[in-house]
C-alpha cells in the first residue's frame, strides 16, 4: 500500500545537475583528467571554492547568541533596510516604494512570488532558457511554468514573443507573473542592455492597464554584471504604480556564501495600503513555510552591506573574482567564435549556453566520454565557466566544437 500521494510518487530523487557533478567528481577521484563545467559556484583556477575573505571573517565574527536566537518572521529590520539600500542605491523612487522579507536564499524569494502572485494551477511566464528549479518550485507549489522564445532573429531578447506570452496569460488567468533572470542570465549568460529593458518596460506598462502584471527580476548574479549592475533599474522606475515590481535578492553569489542561505524578496508598490498588504502576505507565507530565516546569517550580511570598511574590502575582493571570470569569458569568446560554436552574446557571468546541432543530451553524453562535463537542457548545453580554470578552456571549446558539429 502506497501512502505517498499519487502526484508525488514519480518525482525524481536527485537534481540532474548534482548527479552530473557527482559523476565528474568520482571519475576525477579515480584518476581521470576531467573538465567539470556543471558546477554552479565560482571556483578558482585550482578548483577550490572562491570565498571572499572578508565575508568569511564577518560570518565567523557573529556572536553565538545571534546564531542561536530566532530572527523576526519577516527578517531582521536592519538586514531588510540594508538590502533595500544595496539594491536601490541609485534609485530613491524605487527605495521609497519598497518592502521586503528575508528568505532562505533567492530560491525562497522565488517561492514566495509564485504562491502570492498566482493562484493554484496558474502558470508563471519566463524565457525559454531558464534555471531548472523554476519549474520545480512552481510544481511543488501547485503552479506551472510557461515560456516564450528568449531570443529574436537579431539575437536580442524577443520582446514580441514575450508580449504574446503575457497576453496569453492575461486571457487564460486574468493576471501574469513574469520571471526575468538578469543580468548574467542562468543558463545563457546573457545580459540585457538598457534599450532592451526599456522596450520590455514599455510593453509591461501597456499590458498593466489590462490586468495585474507582476515582474520578478531574479538578481542572483547582478554583482557580476558586465556593466553597472544597477543601470537597468532606471528603466523600471516608470513601471511604479502600473506593474508590481519584485526582486529576488541573494547573498549567495554576491558574498560567496551559498550555504548561508541568506536572501530576500523585495516588492515595490507606491500605494501605502498595498505595501502593507504585501508585507502582511509575505510575512504570513514565511510563517507558513520556514517560519524564519537564520538570524546569524542576516547579521553577517548586514555588516557586510553597512560597515564602510567591510563593504569596501568586499568590493575589492569581488572585483578580483569578476576579473577571474572576465578572463575566462574572454578566452572562451576568443576560441569559440572562430570554431563556429553558436551561443548568445556573452559578456560575463557564471554560465554560457551553447546551441548544438542535434540532441543536446546525446551531445553532452559524447562530451562526457571525452571527460568534459556540461549540463544538457532543452535544445542546448549549459556551460559553467564559473568552475572551469582558464587553462582548461581550450579543451572545453574543442569538445563543444565537436558537439556542435
Amino acid at each position: 500500500m502506497l501512502h505517498l500521494i499519487p502526484s508525488h510518487q514519480a518525482r525524481p530523487s536527485d537534481d540532474p545537475i548534482f548527479a552530473l557533478n557527482r559523476e565528474a567528481t568520482e571519475r576525477r577521484q579515480r584518476g581521470e583528467s576531467i573538465v567539470n563545467a556543471t558546477v554552479g559556484v565560482l571556483l578558482d583556477d585550482d578548483g577550490k571554492l572562491a570565498v571572499l575573505p572578508t565575508s568569511a571573517r564577518a560570518v565567523a565574527d557573529v556572536p553565538a547568541a545571534e546564531w542561536a536566537e530566532y530572527a523576526p518572521i519577516a527578517g531582521s529590520p536592519d538586514f531588510l533596510a540594508a538590502v533595500l539600500d544595496d539594491l536601490f542605491a541609485s534609485e530613491p523612487e524605487l527605495r521609497a516604494s519598497a518592502v521586503a522579507v528575508a528568505t532562505p536564499g533567492g530560491s525562497g524569494a522565488l517561492r514566495h512570488a509564485i504562491v502570492n502572485f498566482l493562484e493554484p494551477r496558474q502558470a508563471l511566464l519566463t524565457t525559454s532558457y531558464f534555471w531548472g528549479p523554476y519549474q520545480t518550485i512552481a510544481d511543488e507549489a501547485d503552479r506551472s511554468l510557461a515560456t516564450f522564445s528568449m531570443f529574436g532573429p537579431d539575437g536580442t531578447i524577443d520582446v514580441p514573443a514575450m508580449e504574446l506570452g503575457l497576453e496569453a496569460q492575461i486571457l487564460t488567468q486574468g493576471r501574469a507573473l513574469l520571471f526575468v533572470n538578469d543580468p548574467c542570465n542562468n543558463p545563457t549568460g546573457y545580459s540585457m542592455r538598457a534599450e532592451e529593458w526599456r522596450t520590455v518596460a514599455e510593453k509591461l506598462a501597456a499590458l498593466g492597464e489590462r490586468a495585474p502584471i507582476t515582474l520578478l527580476v531574479d538578481a542572483a548574479y547582478y554583482a557580476y554584471a558586465p556593466r553597472d549592475r544597477r543601470t537597468f533599474l532606471r528603466e523600471l522606475v516608470p513601471l511604479l504604480g502600473k506593474v508590481c515590481l519584485l526582486f529576488a535578492w541573494s547573498a549567495s553569489k554576491t558574498f560567496t556564501h551559498y550555504g548561508l542561505r541568506v536572501g530576500a524578496l523585495v516588492a515595490c508598490v507606491p500605494d501605502a495600503k498595498q505595501r502593507a498588504q504585501l508585507q502582511a502576505a509575505l510575512s504570513y507565507s514565511s510563517r507558513g513555510t520556514w517560519s524564519n530565516c537564520v538570524r546569524g546569517g542576516q547579521r553577517a550580511v548586514t555588516r557586510l552591506l553597512t560597515d564602510p570598511a567591510l563593504a569596501k574590502a568586499c568590493d575589492a575582493e569581488r572585483a578580483d573574482l569578476v576579473k577571474l571570470l572576465r578572463a575566462r569569458t574572454d578566452a572562451f569568446n576568443a576560441l569559440a567564435a572562430p570554431r563556429g560554436i553558436r551561443y548568445p552574446r556573452y559578456e560575463g557571468g557564471f554560465f554560457v549556453t551553447v546551441f548544438p546541432r542535434g540532441e543536446a543530451a546525446k551531445r553532452a553524453a559524447e562530451m562526457r566520454e571525452r571527460g568534459v562535463f556540461v549540463v544538457p537542457t532543452q535544445g542546448a548545453l549549459r556551460v559553467g565557466l564559473c568552475s572551469v580554470a582558464e587553462r582548461d578552456i581550450p579543451r572545453l571549446v574543442d569538445a563543444l566544437a565537436t558537439a556542435a558539429g
